[in-house]
């Protein structure tokens, strides 16, 4: 049995601890808030889950919800006519092959606290500090740190060379609601780029009150969609929120009418810029600790990966932690295992940052040609469950035209 600390009781550390108490470790999580305060609290993140980061929960007896959650069965992209007219320049969709789900973190992260606790975790609530950490990494045999605000996430540094933006590249807000009309053909993911503007999309969900629709506003700096910084209350973010969509996606606001929040904390705005950390940090003494998730690797939500991402390294973890025995968990094994992860994350991450730039001219034919072959929508669609399908063809033009050539031939 080895001892473990994980900083951060969020979907990538609950996951992994859970992961170890299945496997008999001694598991101690340490998190700022109570299960209490999160389920009253604001809404965390808009968290849609495909289906191989799904299937990892499910894999450890830890997916209580895909039997209410209402599924998400597709990805329908979307881009406005330039002339103004209220008409689609782009529309195409694709089914998943398995179905996505939403779960709001208000209902996941109280519920695996308890199940923790229930499998004989120890949970401890309180905000860790430096020296909490020199403590923890003296008793037990590993720490990890999945939180990255505070002092602590200062001690893992950016990584310069995997992060190519310095500030954040979009004014971010959720709005979490009831009452909207459903997209009549299949449930989906409604992606709606705005050029020059921003982004927006949309994805039934599963929040405290029960089903609902999470709207996610992607604005560029200094642009129409950068609106929230005045916004003071529930009543007006929910104002601003139609009125973006009744500018420019009248498709959108027409499902909109008769929409309410869920709840007055059912709403969030901020920004960051997305960043990748080097994984392992040296506290004060000289001893190690490793980073996971956020902590480490940060990515702008414009591609919805940051639960995915965040199981998926957890899986990850817990994998290179059962295979290690009873071996020292040095610097070179962390390292390892962060690359591990970053074997599969690297991709994700260039996808996520391609997205934050304005689509060059090929990437505009990818799309276009998606509203006319059903093969290449349902290939977009399935790789948001795995970017690594993106590429080449997604990030070339040589590579783009090719399989274009060949999906044309066929």
């Amino acid at each position: 049995m080895r001892k473990i600390t994980i900083i951060g009781g969020g979907q990538s550390g609950l996951q992994l601890g859970l992961g170890l108490l299945k496997n008999g470790h001694q598991v101690r999580i340490v998190q700022n808030r109570t299960a209490e305060d999160i389920a009253a609290g604001k809404v965390m993140s808009s968290q849609c889950m495909f289906h191989t980061a799904v299937q990892n929960e499910r894999d450890l007896g830890i997916d209580f919800w895909s039997d209410t959650c209402p599924p998400v069965e597709g990805i329908n992209f979307m881009v406005p006519a330039p002339d103004g007219s209220g008409n689609k320049a782009i529309d195409w969709a694709g089914r998943l092959e398995d179905n996505a789900y939403s779960v709001d973190q208000r209902v996941k992260i109280p519920a695996w606290m308890a199940e923790f606790e229930r499998l004989g975790g120890t949970m401890v609530i309180k905000d860790a500090s430096i020296s909490d950490l020199e403590l923890y990494s003296r008793e037990d045999d590993l720490v990890i740190v999945a939180s990255g605000k505070g002092e602590i996430g200062q001690l893992f540094q950016r990584d310069a060379e995997k992060s190519p933006y310095e500030k954040p590249m979009r004014a971010l807000a959720l709005t979490y609601v009831t009452g909207m009309t459903p997209r009549p053909e299949h449930s989906a993911v409604c992606f709606n780029l705005i050029p020059g503007v921003g982004e927006y999309f949309v994805f039934p969900a599963l929040t405290v009150s029960g089903p609902c629709e999470i709207m996610v506003f992607e604005g560029v700096p200094g642009g129409p969609m950068d609106c929230w910084g005045d916004v003071k209350s529930p009543e007006q973010h929910l104002e601003t929120s139609k009125k973006i969509l009744d500018t420019f996606l009248p498709w959108e606001a027409e499902r909109c009418r008769n929409i309410e929040l869920t709840d007055d904390n059912g709403i969030l705005a901020g920004r960051f810029p997305p960043t990748v950390r080097h994984p392992v940090a040296t506290l004060p003494s000289g001893r190690k600790v490793l980073g996971l998730g956020d902590a480490v690797c940060l990515n702008d939500p414009i591609t919805g990966q940051g639960s995915n991402n965040a199981s998926k390294a957890a899986a990850v973890y817990l994998k290179r932690i059962l295979a290690h025995g009873d071996r020292a968990f040095d610097e070179v094994w962390m390292q390892g295992t962060f690359d591990a992860y970053w074997d599969y994350a690297q991709w994700v991450v260039n996808w996520t940052n391609m997205m934050l730039m304005p689509p060059p001219p090929f990437v505009l034919e990818i799309m276009g040609t998606a509203c006319v072959e059903p093969r290449l929508a349902h290939r977009m669609a399935n790789g948001f469950d795995d970017p690594r399908d993106f590429f080449p063809w997604f990030a070339d033009p040589d590579a783009a035209s090719a399989y274009l050539s060949e999906l044309k031939a066929a």
